[in-house]
C-alpha cells in the first residue's frame, strides 16, 4: 500500500522584534494521513501485529479466502476497478458469510475505496468491518480500523468525528507511542482545542527526549505555536533553542533572534542575527537593514556600514537616499569620513530636499576643505526644504571666512542672526570675522 501524506498549513503568526524589522515564523502540520498497518495486510498478519490478548473468531471457507486472494491480486496489481467487481461479486452471496468473513470483505472494500481516493465510501466500508460486531474480529484488526476510520475523517477535515474515532482507539490500544500523541494533537489542534493539543504534543515530545530520540521538527513548530499564542516566550525560546541545534535553518535562527529580543537579551540576539546572516539567511532589503542597525545599535558601526555597503553592492538594498543616508551614518559612526562622503553625496543627489547637502557642507568644512563646504552649502540652499538654515549659514560663513573672503562670510553670518538659537554664536563669528577683515586691510596698506 502507498503512504500518502497530508500538509496542514497553521495560520501565520510574526514574532515581534524591539527593533524595525518583524520576523515571521509559520509552523507547518504534515501528518500520515494512512498508516500502512493493519489496513493492506490480511486480518492475520494484522492480529500477529498486536499486543493486545487474542480473540477466537469464526474460521475463513476455503472459497471465501479464494475470492479475497482474486480481490488481493487485482489490488497488488493496482487494478482498482476489478478488485471493485470482484468484491461486488463476492457480495452478493454475502448472506451465506460468517461474520468474520463479512468483515474480511468490508475491509478490502475500505482499502480499495480509499486508493481511488473515495474517503467517504471507504470510511462507510470501514465500519462495516466495526458493525459485523468487535467479537467476530480480532483485535488488532478492531484497533487499526478504528484509526484507520479517525485517519480518513482527518482527511475529510472533519475534526470531531476524527476525535470520536481516535479517542476510542487511544481507550482501547495497550500501547500508545510518541507519533499517536502527535497525532491527536494535531487533530485537536485543527478542532480548535488547543489546550488538549498542546498537552498531546508535549507528551510526544517528551516520550522521544526521555528516550534520547530528537523530536520530530513539525512536533517542535507546533509547540512552538501554542507558547507564542499563549505569549509564553521564554517557553518559544527554548523550542527555537531546540530547532536551531537540531534542525539549523536560517528561518529558525531569525525567529529565535527575535525572541531574544523580546525577553531584552540583546547580545542574544546580535550573535543569533550575526549567525543568519552568515549563514546566508538574511536576502530581503528589510532583514539586511535590520541587521545593520543591530550592528550599529551595539557599538559596531562599521560592522553595520559593511552590511548594507555589501546589500547595495549585490543590489539586495535599494540604492534609496533614505539607505544611503543610513550608510553614511554608519561610516560616520565608526569615524570613516572618508568613506561616509560619497555615500552621503549620493543620498543628496537622490533627495528632494537640501538637508543632506547641508550636512555634507558640515562635514567639508571640518576637513578643511572650504571651497567644497561652500558648493554643498550652495546646492542645500538651491533645493531649500532646511529644518535649521541658520546653522547652514554658519557654516557657510565660516567657509569663506577660511577662504578670507570676509565679505561674503559676513553676509552669511548676518543671515543667521534672524534666529535666536544662532544669534550669539553669529554675533561671536561676525566680530572675529570683521577683526580680520581689518587686520588684512591694514596689512595691504
Amino acid at each position: 500500500m502507498k503512504l500518502t501524506t497530508m500538509t496542514k498549513g497553521l495560520s501565520r503568526f510574526v514574532l515581534r522584534t524591539s527593533v524595525a524589522l518583524p520576523l515571521v515564523l509559520a509552523p507547518a502540520v504534515s501528518v500520515t494521513v494512512l498508516e500502512a498497518v493493519g489496513v493492506s495486510a490480511p486480518f492475520a498478519q494484522a492480529e500477529a501485529q498486536s499486543n493486545q490478548e487474542t480473540r477466537k473468531v469464526a474460521a475463513m471457507s476455503e472459497s471465501v479466502f479464494k475470492k479475497l486472494g482474486a480481490v488481493q491480486e487485482a489490488a497488488d496489481a493496482e487494478n482498482w476497478n476489478g478488485a471493485l467487481q470482484a468484491l461486488r461479486d463476492m457480495e452478493a452471496g454475502a448472506s451465506k458469510y460468517n461474520a468474520y468473513e463479512r468483515a474480511q470483505m468490508y475491509f478490502f472494500y475500505g482499502f480499495v475505496y480509499y486508493s481511488l481516493e473515495r474517503y467517504k465510501d471507504a470510511i462507510n466500508a470501514y465500519k462495516k468491518v466495526l458493525a459485523q460486531g468487535v467479537e467476530n474480529i480480532p483485535v488488532g484488526v478492531e484497533l487499526n480500523t478504528l484509526k484507520t476510520i479517525a485517519q480518513l475523517y482527518f482527511v475529510m477535515e472533519d475534526w470531531n468525528l476524527a476525535l470520536n474515532y481516535l479517542n476510542q482507539w487511544f481507550s482501547r490500544a495497550e500501547s500508545v507511542s510518541a507519533t499517536d500523541y502527535a497525532m491527536r494533537g494535531q487533530v485537536y489542534y485543527q478542532a480548535g482545542q488547543l489546550d488538549k493539543a498542546l498537552t498531546d504534543i508535549n507528551k510526544a515530545v517528551s516520550m522521544y527526549e526521555s528516550e534520547g530520540k530528537v523530536p520530530k521538527e513539525n512536533w517542535y513548530g507546533l509547540q512552538r505555536y501554542f507558547y507564542f499564542e499563549k505569549n509564553d516566550y521564554k517557553k518559544v525560546t527554548n523550542i527555537l533553542e531546540k530547532l536551531v541545534k537540531h534542525y539549523p535553518k536560517g528561518e529558525y535562527y531569525k525567529q529565535l533572534s527575535g525572541m531574544y529580543g523580546e525577553l531584552k537579551r540583546d547580545q542574544d540576539q546580535l550573535h543569533m542575527m550575526e549567525a543568519a546572516y552568515v549563514g546566508g539567511a538574511l536576502q530581503k532589503e528589510k532583514e539586511l537593514l535590520n541587521m545593520a542597525y543591530l550592528f550599529m545599535g551595539n557599538d559596531m558601526p562599521y560592522k553595520g556600514a559593511k552590511v548594507i555597503k555589501k546589500g547595495l553592492d549585490e543590489k539586495k538594498i535599494e540604492r534609496t537616499s533614505k539607505n544611503l543616508e543610513t550608510l553614511a551614518q554608519a561610516y560616520q559612526m565608526a569615524q570613516e569620513l572618508q568613506k561616509a562622503i560619497p555615500a552621503l553625496e549620493g543620498a543628496a543627489k537622490l533627495s528632494d530636499k537640501g538637508e543632506l547637502y547641508s550636512r555634507l557642507a558640515s562635514i567639508y568644512l571640518d576637513l578643511d576643505k572650504n571651497e567644497l563646504s561652500v558648493t554643498m552649502g550652495k546646492r542645500a540652499l538651491d533645493k531649500g526644504g532646511l529644518k535649521r538654515p541658520d546653522q547652514l549659514y554658519i557654516v557657510l560663513g565660516m567657509a569663506y571666512a577660511n577662504q578670507k573672503e570676509y565679505n561674503e562670510a559676513l553676509k552669511q553670518l548676518k543671515k543667521a542672526l534672524k534666529d535666536e538659537r544662532s544669534r550669539k554664536f553669529a554675533e561671536q563669528w561676525i566680530a572675529y570675522v570683521e577683526k580680520e577683515k581689518q587686520r588684512e586691510e591694514q596689512l595691504a596698506k
